[in-house]
C-alpha cells in the first residue's frame, strides 16, 4: 500500500510568506498538528509542526500575526516518497521521533502529509484482518468444513 493512500484527502500547508497565525490556524482548521511549507511551486521547504510552536514561540515574546513561519519552520525536512512503504514510514518516524512525514514527489512536491495516527490506524486494521484470520482459521472443525 502507497503512503499516499494512508495521508489524510485534505493537505494542510502554507505557502513560505505566511505568518506563524496563519500555519496554526491552519491546523487549528485541519485538525492536524503539522503543516508542510511550501515555495510558489508547492515543493517542500519546511515543516511547522505543534512542537515549533511550543519550542520556538510560546516562551518568546513574537507576535504570531506577524512573525514569518519561514522564521520558526522546522528545516530540512526529511520524506517520505511514492516508494516509501507504510512500514518503512512508521519506523522513520519512531525512530526520529516524527509525528509527521510529508510525502513528496521526484522534485520534492508536496503530495500529502502522513501522520502517525495515520500508521496506527493502519497497522490496527492490519493486525485485525490478521487476527480474525486466525480466529477462522483455529475455529475451523477440519477438511471441508
Amino acid at each position: 500500500m502507497s503512503v499516499l493512500e494512508l495521508c489524510d484527502r485534505e493537505i494542510a500547508a502554507v505557502g513560505l510568506d505566511a505568518t506563524v497565525g496563519e500555519a496554526i490556524n491552519k491546523m487549528l482548521d485541519h485538525h492536524v498538528g503539522a503543516v508542510a511549507v511550501v515555495d510558489s511551486e508547492y515543493r517542500v521547504a519546511g515543516i511547522f509542526t505543534e512542537r515549533d510552536v511550543l519550542r520556538k514561540l510560546s516562551l518568546t515574546r513574537l507576535d504570531p500575526q506577524s512573525t514569518s513561519v519561514r522564521e520558526l519552520m522546522t528545516t530540512p525536512v526529511e520524506m517520505a516518497t511514492l516508494g516509501t512503504g507504510a512500514g518503512e514510514a512508521l519506523s522513520i518516524m519512531l525512530e526520529r521521533h516524527f509525528r509527521h512525514l510529508p510525502v513528496a514527489d521526484d522534485n520534492g512536491k508536496l503530495l500529502g502529509i502522513l501522520s502517525i495516527r495515520n500508521l496506527l490506524e493502519w497497522r490496527v486494521d492490519d493486525l485485525s484482518h490478521e487476527l480474525d484470520s486466525l480466529e477462522q482459521y483455529m475455529t475451523n472443525d477440519g477438511p471441508g468444513g
